[in-house]
């Protein structure tokens, strides 16, 4: 029969995770070092994923226009990153259902969510006010 190996308990009682982790450990202390096992804390950043977005219409004065149906949670994460990330932008929104809901139950409807974030929204089609609208200084975003 084979005999179990007390390293689990070992290892649970130095705080390790692992047996090799308490060898090693093991090893500085024989030539008296303290390792200073996970007693330091060091920050980093994952860095950031870069992505595109393609607004679904660009007027002649610069404004973006993006059509939404459905407004579902991750557009509206997009939509939000986009904005802080390009404060000179001028993107709004035309509703095919304003008073739809951002999701089932929700008290908050997409036209709610557009006002809330500061953005323009228009149900249905797009305003003639919008394309008369004269050019902003900056118009463009996307190369």
């Amino acid at each position: 029969m084979k005999k179990k190996s007390n390293w689990a308990h070992i290892q649970r009682s130095k705080g390790h995770k692992s047996g090799f982790e308490t060898k090693i450990d093991e090893q500085l202390k024989s030539k008296g070092i303290d390792g200073e096992y996970e007693q330091n804390e060091i920050k980093y950043v994952i860095p950031a994923t870069e992505h595109t977005y393609k607004p679904d219409f660009r007027l002649p004065n610069g404004i973006y226009i993006e059509s939404k149906g459905w407004f579902l949670s991750d557009d509206r994460k997009k939509h939000l990153l986009i904005k802080g990330q390009n404060p000179d932008m001028d993107l709004r929104f035309v509703l095919q259902s304003p008073n739809g809901k951002i999701y089932k139950g929700s008290k908050t409807t997409y036209a709610q969510w557009c006002d809330k974030n500061g953005f323009k929204w228009a149900k249905k089609e797009i305003p003639q006010e919008w394309i008369d609208e004269p050019p902003k200084q900056f118009q463009t975003f996307f190369g």
